[in-house]
C-alpha cells in the first residue's frame, strides 16, 4: 500500500511540475518521452555547429558525491513551499524523508542502527522526482553562453566560441558558481571525477580528473 500511494503522490507531482515548467527543459531523467539519447543529440549538435563556425567547443562532465544520500531536505521542502504547496501533500512528503533508519548486513552479522539524517530514500520512485526538483536549480547560475543538459544529477556543461580565452572565462564562472551554489545546497562535486573533452575540427582531446588540464579550472 505504501508504495503504491508513492506512486500515486509521484505522479501528481510529475503532473505539476511539468505543467508549470518547474523541471527544466534541458533535464532528461525519467521524464516523458525523453532519455539520455536527448542529451547525446544536443551535444553533438554543439559539437557540428562549432565544427561549421571553426570554434573550439569545451564540454565538461560532472559528477556529484553520494547525490541521493546528500540531498538536503530542508530544502526539497522549502523548493515545495515556493512552488505554493500547501496542506497535506507537504506533510505526508515531510513524513516519508524523516526518521528513516538503517544498518548494514555482512553475512549473518548485522551492524548498529543508525539514523538517516540527510537524503531521499533509496529505491522510491517518489525519491527521483524530489530529487530531480531540488538538483534543477544548479542550471541557473550557469552564465547565458553555457550550454546544459542533465540527466537527474548527470550534468553536462560546453562552451563555443574562436576565442580559447574566452572559453576559458565562461567555463570557469560557471564552475565557480556551481561550486558556491553546491556548497549552499549540501551537495559535493567530485572533481577528482569530472571528465573534459575538447573539440576542434581535425583534433579532439580529453582528459578526466582534473576539471581541465590546459586551463585548470579550479573551484
Amino acid at each position: 500500500m505504501c508504495k503504491l500511494l508513492e506512486k500515486i503522490v509521484n505522479a501528481r507531482l510529475t503532473y505539476i511540475f511539468e505543467e508549470n515548467g518547474s523541471t527544466s527543459p534541458f533535464q532528461s531523467g525519467f521524464r516523458k518521452s525523453r532519455c539520455t539519447m536527448g542529451n547525446l543529440i544536443l551535444l553533438e549538435g554543439a559539437i557540428r555547429t562549432a565544427f561549421l563556425r571553426r570554434h573550439h567547443l569545451v564540454s565538461i562532465f560532472f559528477d556529484i558525491e553520494k547525490a541521493y544520500d546528500g540531498a538536503w531536505r530542508y530544502g526539497i521542502l522549502k523548493d515545495l513551499f515556493d512552488l505554493d504547496f500547501r496542506g497535506n501533500l507537504p506533510t505526508f512528503i515531510q513524513e516519508f524523508l524523516k526518521q528513516r533508519y538503517f544498518r548494514v548486513r555482512l553475512g549473518n552479522t548485522y551492524s548498529n542502527v543508525y539514523c538517516q539524517e540527510e537524503g531521499v530514500p533509496q529505491g522510491s520512485v517518489l525519491s527521483v522526482t524530489l530529487f530531480i526538483l531540488k538538483f534543477n536549480a544548479i542550471l541557473s547560475v550557469l552564465p547565458s553562453s553555457i550550454q546544459k543538459s542533465l540527466y537527474v544529477d548527470d550534468l553536462q556543461i560546453s562552451c563555443s566560441s574562436r576565442d580559447m580565452r574566452f572559453v576559458e572565462r565562461q567555463l570557469q564562472t560557471a564552475v565557480n558558481n556551481m561550486v558556491t551554489w553546491s556548497k549552499s545546497q549540501w551537495f559535493h562535486i567530485l572533481h577528482t571525477e569530472n571528465f573534459w573533452c575538447s573539440f576542434l575540427q581535425g583534433i579532439i582531446t580529453s582528459r578526466p580528473g582534473t576539471l581541465y588540464s590546459r586551463y585548470t579550472f579550479k573551484p
